[in-house]
């Protein structure tokens, strides 16, 4: 990790019938990323480990990963342009002895959720940090 960015870890997950909030924590400052209901539909169905007849958006993509052997390396949120994030979703994969990366532009709450279900660390930009507008409960 590079001191340009912080590692941030999910809070929890607020949730309206119009919008999700995901709810990301660095130390004492927590910020949310706002995202349509169905994002917290599906983490709140992981959370609680709600079995599902048949896969969601994120679970395709997660067992599309599997299948390939990809792993999600690492999520960086490296902008924050009036109330909108950007975010990078990084994928890595060994071929043939080599090893692959590839950076994927994402929105951070389909990026912070596939992070979420592989265990891979979400970084946020300083500079992002220093914008944000603090969630209070």
């Amino acid at each position: 990790m590079t001191e340009d960015f912080v590692q941030v870890s999910f809070d929890r997950i607020v949730q309206t019938r119009a919008y999700t909030a995901v709810v990301l924590r660095e130390k004492d400052l927590r910020f949310a990323i706002f995202s349509d209901a169905s994002v917290g539909r599906f983490l709140q169905s992981h959370l609680s480990g709600e079995e599902r007849h048949r896969p969601l958006t994120h679970d395709l993509i997660s067992m599309i990963l599997q299948g390939y052997d990809i792993r999600v390396k690492q999520v960086l949120i490296n902008d924050l342009q009036d109330t909108t994030f950007f975010a990078r979703l990084f994928l890595e994969m060994v071929k043939d002895g080599l090893r692959h990366i590839i950076e994927i532009d994402a929105r951070p709450s389909d990026s912070v959720i596939l992070a979420f279900l592989h265990n891979a660390p979400v970084l946020c930009a300083r500079h992002v940090m220093e914008k944000v507008i603090p969630f209070a409960e």
